[in-house]
C-alpha cells in the first residue's frame, strides 16, 4: 500500500512538473500580451482573446502539455506502485481535475476541453501498459 501511495504521489508531481515545463516552453512560441495576469478574474476577456487569436499550434501545445504530462506521471506512478492501474489512473484524474478547473475559470476552445477530459485516462493506461508489458517480459540471459 505504501508504494502505491508513493507511486501516486511521485505521479502527480511529475505530471505537474511536466505540464509547467511543456507551457512554459509554449509561452516561449506563444507569449502572452505584456502585464496579462491570468490569476486576476478582471484580465479574463483578455485572456479569452489571447486564447482565440493564438494559433493552432499554441493550443496543439496545451493539449500536449496535458497529455504529455498525463503519460509521464502515470509512468512514473505505475513504476513504483504495486498497484499500477490505480496509481496510474489517479493522475489521470488529477489532471482532468485540473483542466475541468482551468476550463470554467478560463475560456478555452472546447474541442480543447473535450480533448483535456477525454484522453488522459486513455494515455494513462497506455502508460500502465508500457510498464506492466516491460515488466513480464522474460529476461534474457
Amino acid at each position: 500500500m505504501g508504494r502505491t501511495i508513493l507511486g501516486m504521489l511521485v505521479g502527480v508531481v511529475v505530471a505537474i512538473a511536466v505540464i509547467i515545463a511543456v507551457e512554459t516552453l509554449g509561452h516561449r512560441f506563444y507569449p502572452p500580451p505584456p502585464g496579462l495576469d491570468i490569476t486576476d478574474p478582471a484580465n479574463e476577456a483578455a485572456f479569452a482573446a489571447f486564447v482565440a487569436g493564438m494559433p493552432m499550434t499554441g493550443k496543439l501545445i496545451v493539449l500536449l502539455a496535458w497529455l504529455l504530462g498525463t503519460f509521464v506521471g502515470a509512468l512514473s506512478a505505475a513504476k513504483i506502485a504495486r498497484h499500477q492501474t490505480a496509481a496510474a489512473l489517479l493522475v489521470a484524474l488529477v489532471v482532468i481535475a485540473a483542466v475541468i478547473s482551468m476550463v470554467f475559470k478560463l475560456p478555452h476552445p472546447l474541442w480543447l476541453a473535450v480533448a483535456g477530459v477525454l484522453l488522459p485516462i486513455p494515455v494513462a493506461l497506455l502508460a500502465v501498459r508500457l510498464v506492466y508489458r516491460r515488466s513480464t517480459l522474460p529476461r534474457v540471459p
